[in-house]
């Protein structure tokens, strides 16, 4: 009996090993634009209704209220700073100065009725 428990004991932490391991692998910056890469029907339909709008900064902002609108801006944004952290490590830059080539990059690839912001924080709809 006791040699089942030690060998059900043994087993146990052996599946549970891979389990550890394969979260220690996580990389926060494959997270986030996974998770990015996901939100991209929901944010470009509010894109399209004019709820939100690509700052200049790279981050997303609410443009008219919504709890929709909110919620998904608050998750992309968390997201984007991480990504920014990690481009601006990479690039011996800043964060903010990897958010705005990532704005630019964003409102080149915009499609149109988009809401952008200009450098002087002025909107324009592309």
């Amino acid at each position: 009996m006791n040699s089942l428990v030690s060998r059900s004991l043994f087993c146990a932490a052996l599946f549970a090993m891979p389990a550890i391991v394969v979260q220690a692998q996580v990389n926060p910056v494959d997270t986030a634009k996974a998770a990015m890469r996901e939100r991209v029907p929901a944010l470009d339909k509010l894109k399209a209704t004019g709820a939100v709008g690509e700052a200049n900064t790279g981050l997303v902002a609410v443009r008219t209220a919504g709890a929709e609108a909110e919620a998904l801006v608050a998750a992309e944004n968390a997201d984007r700073t991480v990504l920014f952290a990690d481009l601006a490590r990479r690039s011996n830059g800043t964060p903010e100065t990897a958010g705005r080539e990532f704005a630019r990059q964003i409102a080149r690839a915009s499609k149109p009725g988009v809401w952008l912001q200009r450098e002087d924080g002025t909107w324009y709809r592309k």
